[in-house]
C-alpha cells in the first residue's frame, strides 16, 4: 500500500468513524434498530453538494446537511412512536423515501464538485503555498472534526440529559415511571444519530468531489462492522472509551479492507468488498463470545485444583464432614 493510499484511508476511515457514532447512538445507547442510515448518509452528501454548487458556503452547506440528516431521523421516530410502525421497517420507510428524495435534491443521480470550493479548498491552497501535501492537511482537518464530534458525545452522554438517553435504551419503563420523556429522548437520539450520518455524508462527498445517491448502500454495515470491531478490540465500560473505540474500529475496519484489496489476499477484488465486510462482522461478533467460553473454562479448573491442593482450605473438607455427621 502506497503512502498516498494509506493517507486516503485514513481519510475515509474518519469519515465513516461519524457514522460509527450514529450507529452507536442508535444501537448502543438507545437500542433502537435504525437502518436510516443508508438514506441519511447520501442526503448529507446531496444537500451539501446541491448546495455548494449553487454557490452556497461550504461551511453552510454542510450544517444544512446536518439538518437534512436529522429530519431523516425525526421522520423515522414519527412513524415508529407517534404511528406504532415497527423500528425496523419505520426506518426501512424512511430509507426507501429518501432515495427518491435525493433525486429530487441533485436533479439527477448524482453530481460532481470538480472546480467548487469545499471546507477543505482555503487550507488546501495554503498547504500548497507552504510546500505541505494537500491530502495530508485534508486528513488532519478530517480528524478535528471527528474529535470535536467524539467530545460533544461524550460529554452529552455524561450529562443528565445524557443520562436520560441511556436509561431510555435500558430501561424505558423505567424512565416513564420516573416522570421522564422517554418520546424526546428518542426522538432526539435519532435526530442526533442521522444528523452526524448526514454530517458524514457531507464530508464524503466534498473529500471525494461527488454525490451519488448509491452511496448509501451497505452503510448500516459499515457502522456495525466499525461499532462491533471496535468495542471487541477495545472493550470498556467507560463513555469516552466506547466512542474511541468505534471511531477507531472505523479506521481498523478500512484499513483492513484496503490491505485485503491491495495485497490481493486469496484474490480478492473490489467486486468482493460485500464479501469481506460480512467476514470482518462475524468474527467480530464470534470473537467475544469464544474468549469469553474460553476464559469461563480455563479459570475454574485452575481454582478447583487450587482448592484441592491448598491444605488450609477447609471448605473443601466440608461436604465430606457433613456427610459423616449424617
Amino acid at each position: 500500500m502506497s503512502f498516498f493510499a494509506f493517507i486516503g484511508t485514513l481519510e475515509i476511515g474518519l469519515v465513516y468513524g461519524l457514522v460509527a457514532l450514529g450507529v452507536y447512538l442508535t444501537f448502543r445507547v438507545l437500542d433502537f434498530p435504525d437502518l436510516t442510515v443508508d438514506g441519511s448518509f447520501p442526503m448529507g452528501a446531496a444537500v451539501a453538494a446541491t448546495a455548494i454548487v449553487a454557490g452556497v458556503n461550504p461551511w453552510l452547506a454542510t450544517a444544512l446537511a446536518i439538518f437534512a440528516g436529522g429530519l431523516c431521523g425525526l421522520m423515522t421516530g414519527f412513524l415508529a412512536i407517534r404511528c406504532g410502525i415497527l423500528h425496523l421497517l419505520a426506518s426501512i420507510l424512511t430509507m426507501i423515501a429518501a432515495f427518491s428524495i435525493n433525486i429530487r435534491i441533485m436533479g439527477r443521480p448524482n453530481l460532481a464538485l470538480l472546480g467548487e470550493d469545499t471546507i477543505f479548498t482555503p487550507l488546501e491552497f495554503a498547504a500548497m503555498d507552504y510546500g505541505f501535501d494537500s491530502g495530508v492537511i485534508r486528513l488532519l482537518m478530517v480528524a478535528l472534526l471527528v474529535i470535536f464530534s467524539a467530545w460533544f458525545v461524550v460529554r452529552l452522554l455524561a450529562s443528565d440529559f445524557g443520562l436520560g438517553l441511556r436509561a431510555t435504551g435500558v430501561n424505558s419503563r423505567m424512565v416513564s415511571a420516573q416522570g421522564g420523556n422517554t418520546a424526546l429522548y428518542t426522538y432526539f437520539g435519532l435526530a442526533l444519530s442521522n444528523g452526524f450520518v448526514g454530517f458524514s455524508g457531507a464530508l464524503f462527498a466534498q473529500t471525494n468531489s461527488f454525490a451519488d445517491v448509491t452511496s448509501g448502500v451497505g452503510t448500516i454495515v459499515v457502522g456495525l462492522a466499525a461499532v462491533i470491531l471496535g468495542q471487541t478490540l477495545i472493550p470498556g465500560r467507560k463513555i469516552w472509551v466506547a466512542v474511541v473505540a468505534v471511531i477507531l474500529g472505523s479506521v481498523l475496519y478500512r484499513l483492513a479492507v484496503a490491505f485485503a484489496l491491495s495485497s490481493g489476499m486469496f484474490g480478492l477484488q473490489a467486486s468482493d468488498l460485500n464479501l469481506i465486510t460480512a467476514v470482518l462482522v462475524a468474527i467480530a461478533l464470534i470473537a467475544p463470545k469464544m474468549k469469553a467460553s474460553f476464559q469461563k473454562k480455563k479459570p475454574k479448573g485452575k481454582l478447583k485444583n487450587k482448592q484441592q491442593n491448598d491444605p488450609s482450605n477447609k471448605s473443601a473438607k466440608t461436604p465430606s464432614t457433613h456427610k459423616n455427621l449424617a
